[in-house]
């Protein structure tokens, strides 16, 4: 029910705040959601009609959220009853009398429902998902192939929507040949979509500016609608988004937005944190409101994040508080590599799960990059700690890794028929679909593997010349490398399966290919080192005095079964969370382990070419106020780069967390521990043993 005695004073003066603009800086964990879905709640009962309330958020689990919020604090309100049809509850069409919460993009395919007639398409245009709209470039840019040559139709349709979402803030560079190419196809580009009555996603946001632009009526007619206006994570929106909302509020001025300048993570992808900074330009009479007290955290964690941030000079002063106490230290630890963090960090995770009963599920480690997954991946799977991977793909998902693994698994058992066919023509090496499925039904009919009937003449004998190349090339390569799998070292140095494994990756192109596919550089090289990565595990002290072959089996029969077990335990909700620091925005952990704090990890080698070391600096911010108890931040002096260590240098943002709030992991450890912590550890302990 609405009752606002349980909001504190500055949620409640945001709730009942209702008229003119109004910025509601929100810091981590002040309870924003709390505060939006209250304010459209005390909206209604105050008598404003439901359709004219907007509220805008960017994802459609937080309209859902919102929307579920709402019907649960007005449950007798006749803008919650029940919709009039089954089609109305299944495209989740808001009812005439229901305030609408939705996306960007869904509120944009709303309006040009009734209105893109008026720029000459049809009603019932279709939305084009990134499949449809490579398919459309690649069109194009065959119109125009002599000033297309070797130009990615994906690099172009990036390039083009940043310049569709900020067109203003887009420095191109001449000389760069994708950006060259802009505007030959940009206006071909939207002449083929709308050939096919189609839209983009960053057009359904621009042709409802351009409604807007070209036909006054239709803009009044939605300011009519859309009197009362909010719209959460403003720090987040792009120039279209901003745009759009200045549209639409620019009259009545009920414009209620909510953010952190704090939490502005996101500038890679077109957000301006200018927009919150700056609201006074276009709403001088706005009323700003801070909600400082924060409900996630210690005292400690609290303080430390403030340091932090503190630090970044173009920002909207606040400082968090909280009322649980202060809490435990801060953890500092350092490693000599990363594989020794990863080791020492599970350690600790199983010590709060045995010790102190502290679930799997109530741990997560965040770090910066995707990469940076991999050893911790490794040494969770080897302590049998189930695990997921959020924000990003399992490091044993990845396609080159299992592209790898499939290989090994072949030159283990060339009859192992899935490995075979999953990289027959990987890079491609004229094997196609047809001529794998020919071997494939041959086999079967015949009982044998596909690889023997690839080297059975009677089969072969009966394909063209060049797939029958194709196939003694692949079945020599094959030989070729199982042999020297089998070759004995010196005594003192058996044959390094890293040296035999890079041999064979590079015989075949496969880092060439890596490259070749992806039309990122550094996700390219990103790739690679992943490879290089994982081939150096090969080697690993754990195989200490067994043959390549037997290095190889027990590597694979490690990999294998934890996949199988990971299956097994998937829908198993205790499980440590692993995510990148961009994607763990909103949500919180009571144990966070901060992972990787180096120069040119966090800040990013990047950041002071790009100028962002902001951006960088709240993106620490933002991982430090995910921790609700226990906060551990920990780097290395050395980690592994293509399967070779490289020095490494402590972030200098950890300079900026003040000494009294942080004790380094020797001090705990030779810190006694008091009786009743003993025994509480102790019936932990003998109650995780059954």
């Amino acid at each position: 029910m609405l009752d606002l005695h349980t909001l504190n004073p500055q949620q409640r003066q945001a709730v009942e705040t209702l008229r003119g603009p109004v910025l509601i800086l929100a810091g981590a964990g002040t309870g924003k959601t709390r505060v939006i879905t209250f304010r459209i709640a005390h909206l209604i009962r105050k008598g404003i009609a439901p359709d004219h309330i907007l509220a805008v958020t960017f994802t459609n689990k937080a309209a859902r959220e919102m929307q579920e919020r709402v019907r649960t604090l007005l449950p007798k309100s006749r803008a919650y009853h029940a919709p009039r049809n089954a089609d109305d509850a299944t495209r989740n069409t808001p009812h005439p009398s229901r305030p609408t919460i939705c996306t960007f993009h869904s509120l944009c395919v709303r309006i040009l429902r009734q209105h893109i007639h008026r720029l000459g398409y049809k009603r019932n245009f279709v939305i084009y998902d990134e499949s449809d709209q490579l398919s459309t470039m690649k069109r194009v840019l065959a119109q125009i192939a002599s000033r297309a040559d070797k130009v990615d139709p994906a690099d172009v349709l990036a390039l083009l929507s940043r310049s569709k979402n900020n067109p203003a803030s887009q420095a191109f560079n001449p000389q760069d040949k994708v950006a060259a190419m802009l505007d030959h196809v940009r206006e071909r580009y939207a002449s083929a979509l709308k050939a096919c009555n189609a839209v983009d996603f960053d057009d359904l946001i621009l042709l409802t500016l351009r409604v807007f632009r070209e036909h006054p009526d239709a803009l009044e007619t939605c300011r009519e609608r859309y009197q009362y206006v909010m719209v959460d994570e403003y720090q987040d929106t792009n120039g279209a988004q901003f745009e759009l909302v200045h549209a639409l509020t620019s009259q009545h001025r009920n414009l209620c937005v909510v953010g952190d300048d704090d939490q502005s993570i996101y500038g890679w992808r077109g957000a301006e944190i200018a927009h919150l900074l700056d609201m006074e330009k276009h709403y001088p009479e706005v009323k700003v409101i801070k909600l400082e007290q924060n409900y996630r955290s210690t005292t400690t964690i609290l303080d430390a994040a403030n340091a932090i941030i503190r630090h970044n000079v173009r920002r909207r002063g606040k400082t968090l508080w909280s009322a649980k106490g202060r809490g435990e230290p801060i953890t500092f630890q350092t490693f000599d590599t990363d594989t020794h963090e990863a080791e020492g960090i599970v350690e600790e995770i199983e010590f709060q799960r045995m010790a102190r009963r502290v679930p799997w599920g109530s741990q997560a480690i965040l770090f910066r990059t995707n990469q940076q997954s991999r050893p911790l991946e490794t040494a969770l799977r080897q302590a049998r700690i189930r695990y997921r991977v959020v924000g990003g793909q399992s490091f044993f998902d990845r396609r080159e890794i299992r592209d790898l693994l499939a290989y090994l698994k072949l030159f283990l058992n060339p009859h192992d028929d899935a490995s075979l066919l999953r990289i027959a023509n990987v890079p491609a090496r004229g094997l196609s679909d047809a001529t794998l499925q020919k071997l494939l039904a041959e086999s079967q009919a015949h009982h044998h593997s596909v690889f023997s009937t690839m080297t059975d003449p009677t089969v072969v004998a009966a394909l063209a010349a060049r797939a029958r190349e194709c196939i003694e090339e692949f079945v020599g390569f094959v030989n070729r490398t199982r042999a020297a799998l089998h070759e004995p070292g010196p005594a003192d140095h058996p044959t390094a399966l890293q040296d035999w494994a890079a041999r064979f990756l590079d015989e075949i192109g496969y880092f060439n290919e890596l490259r070749r596919i992806e039309k990122d550089t550094e996700n390219a090289e990103s790739r690679v080192m992943n490879l290089k990565d994982l081939i150096a595990d090969l080697d690993g002290d754990r195989f200490a005095g067994q043959t390549p072959q037997e290095r190889l089996e027990r590597f694979l029969e490690d990999v294998v079964l934890d996949a199988e077990r990971d299956e097994e335990e998937d829908t198993k909700t205790d499980q440590v969370t692993l995510i990148t620091m961009h994607s763990c925005k909103g949500l919180e952990f009571p144990h966070v382990y901060v992972v990787g704090l180096e120069e040119g990890l966090l800040p990013h080698s990047r950041s002071k070419e790009e100028n962002t070391l902001d951006e960088e600096r709240r993106l620490f911010y933002v991982a430090v106020t995910r921790a609700q108890e226990c906060l551990t931040l920990s780097h290395c002096r050395s980690r592994k780069q293509y399967g070779q260590p490289v020095h490494g240098h402590p972030s200098q943002f950890l300079q900026h967390i003040p000494e009294d709030l942080v004790q380094h992991a020797s001090e705990r450890e030779a810190k006694p521990v008091s009786i009743e912590s003993g025994k509480s550890m102790f019936a932990a302990l003998r109650q995780s043993l059954g």
